[in-house]
């Protein structure tokens, strides 16, 4: 990498770390280029972003914002996962991390809340925001519908009163 390349890459490290939802950092020794791969693709079908990480030019690219205390992580091979919805790169990185023990996941950052690995976990169990969003919509629609039923209940009931008449008229 020469000078402007590294000054590229720090720019766009500075700004991940200002703009979005969450940041998880992790170790990758031991991983294999198909693993990474399938990492990689899981991440981006969900809506996130795997970087790995130069240690010294992301502890650069960490000075200033809001996670800067997160700069211990950055030893050995390590990768950086993001993105926008704050739950989605925890997620995909601890699942990813339970179904293979070479991805240890070694903290992150949600805003200017710092995460251990612990607080990683916890953040990847909550429901993502389009989860979040179904459920919103599922709760409206639902007393719609049964508004709905209730009006109709009563226009119903003498539908079959009414029937009821007729044929009791029809048999006399």
């Amino acid at each position: 990498m020469d000078r402007a390349e590294k000054r590229e890459f720090v720019t766009s490290l500075n700004e991940v770390f200002q703009s979005t939802g969450s940041v998880v950092v992790a170790h990758y020794a031991g991983l294999t280029v198909a693993q990474m791969n399938d990492f990689r693709s899981k991440m981006r079908d969900a809506g996130g972003t795997v970087k790995v990480a130069k240690n010294r030019l992301a502890k650069i690219a960490l000075q200033g914002t809001p996670s800067e205390s997160m700069q211990v992580l950055f030893t050995g091979q390590t990768l950086i996962c993001y993105s926008e919805d704050p739950v989605v790169a925890p997620k995909i990185a601890s699942d990813f991390a339970k179904g293979n023990d070479k991805l240890v996941i070694l903290g992150g950052a949600m805003g200017e809340t710092n995460l251990d690995s612990d607080g990683v976990k916890a953040l990847a169990s909550l429901p993502s925001l389009d989860e979040l969003r179904a459920k919103i919509v599922g709760m409206i629609s639902t007393p719609a519908t049964r508004i709905a039923q209730v009006v109709n209940a009563p226009a119903g009931q003498l539908a079959r009163v009414f029937g009821a008449y007729s044929k009791k008229d029809e048999t006399a």
